[in-house]
């Protein structure tokens, strides 16, 4: 995956990696306070991109399991589902949900 997709907004792993930063820069301190409010701001607005980011993907493995499983799919009804709910909540790896990325999908 790029890091940019063709319409200008960050990849995922992208904005993972600069929301990470953000995150250790903010936990070190010695910014001054408007220094750790852009700090946060940017914090924030990366976050909702790994969430679309996240929120998409799970959209497509749902689509792609509830083919799967309907009449005339390949395998047994139910199976895959399975393994892949276990995950469901998924999470951005516990960084955004600390910054506050609680947005979801695009036009939502």
């Amino acid at each position: 995956m790029t890091a940019r997709t063709d319409k200008g907004t960050l990849g995922y792993e992208q904005a993972r990696d600069e929301l990470i930063d953000v995150v250790r820069r903010l936990e070190a301190g010695g910014t001054t306070l408007e220094e750790s409010l852009a700090l946060w701001e940017r914090g924030e607005e990366l976050a909702k991109v790994c969430r679309r980011w996240l929120d998409g993907a799970r959209a497509r493995l749902d689509a792609a399991l509830t083919e799967r499983d309907e009449p005339g799919g390949q395998g047994a009804p139910g199976a895959a589902r399975t393994t892949a709910d276990s995950g469901s909540g998924s999470d951005s790896g516990g960084v955004s949900g600390d910054v506050g990325g609680g947005e979801t999908g695009p036009g939502r």
